[in-house]
């Protein structure tokens, strides 16, 4: 099984604050999460997805790479 992370690990992968991925989160925007519990955490793959899916070759690039 692939280890989990929480949100305040995944937040120092993305560089962001935790407040910012607490809000994403609500917004329904950011890498997709597990709820296990009262427990919200990350599973590498979907951070890995979420960050390739980000990738662009320039400001006019639409997501999708269309």
């Amino acid at each position: 099984m692939t280890p989990l992370k929480s949100t305040k690990e995944t937040a120092a992968d993305l560089g962001l604050a935790k407040h910012t991925l607490d809000k994403w989160r609500v917004q329904g925007r950011g890498p997709r999460y597990v709820v296990l519990g009262r427990r919200v955490a990350y599973r590498p793959e979907d951070i890995e997805a979420f960050i390739t899916a980000g990738i662009r070759r320039s400001t006019s690039e639409t997501p999708g790479g269309a």
